[in-house]
């Protein structure tokens, strides 16, 4: 196929990817607004006042031909941004949906690609909003452990979500560790602080059922392997 076939064939299938996240889906900002702007921009931020340190990102895949999930811990609210700084797919984030009722932050979540997510139970809308776009080949990243860490940068239990959501779509997952977070924003201050933050993007992980097991158990049983990754490079800080 001609370059312009595969940009015709590209604009074609996220013209498709908008029409199946149905009439009330967020307003998304263009991807050429992120290419040109917004992460030239704030790349360079991150440079100067977090001394952003990307590890590993030859892993990110470049086809966009089919979806893809990024499952990362969560330590802070600029999390989203430092993880997709180097991702030159077009990428949608599951956050808190309680966040898009605070005044102007829900505006901005929705124009960045974020969908509302209800930690506190089934999401069914969310599920189904991620899936169609991954099967369009799009990105999604989530955050399994729901909830950003404390000062100290414990990790939460991770959640299936991730996982069940790849194996249904049929899509890798990237495991993502950040580290230094919790020195920048943990969830019990209220401003954030320059410090050192390291993203590492580990190598892809395929989610494949054993024989015998249904996707509850594969999802259970891969999610503690996400987990294992990606605290692997936690505990290579602290030693």
């Amino acid at each position: 196929m001609s370059e312009m076939g595969d940009i015709t064939s590209t604009a074609a299938r996220r013209r498709r990817q908008g029409r199946n996240e149905g009439p009330h889906a967020p307003a998304m900002l263009p991807q050429w607004a992120f290419e040109w702007f917004l992460r030239p921009i704030l790349g360079t931020l991150f440079r100067i006042f977090f001394r952003l340190r990307l590890t590993g990102v030859e892993n990110i895949p470049l086809d966009t031909s089919r979806g893809l999930i990024i499952a990362a811990n969560h330590q802070t609210y600029f999390d989203p941004f430092w993880v997709s700084a180097p991702v030159t797919r077009p990428v949608r984030y599951l956050a808190w949906n309680e966040a898009f009722k605070w005044p102007g932050l829900g505006r901005v979540l929705k124009w960045l690609g974020a969908w509302p997510l209800q930690l506190e139970r089934s999401d069914p809308m969310a599920i189904r909003r991620a899936l169609h776009w991954l099967r369009g080949g799009g990105t999604v990243m989530i955050f399994p452990e729901g909830a950003r860490a404390l000062a100290d940068g414990a990790v939460g239990k991770f959640k299936p979500g991730a996982a069940r959501i790849a194996l249904e779509a049929n899509v890798h997952v990237l495991p993502v560790t950040i580290r230094g977070g919790q020195r920048v924003w943990p969830r019990d201050w209220r401003l954030p602080r320059p410090a050192l933050v390291e993203i590492i993007y580990h190598p892809l992980c395929t989610i494949t059922p054993q024989p015998g097991e249904d996707a509850r158990q594969c999802a259970r049983r891969e999610t503690e392997r996400l987990a294992e990754i990606i605290y692997s490079a936690l505990n290579e800080e602290t030693n």
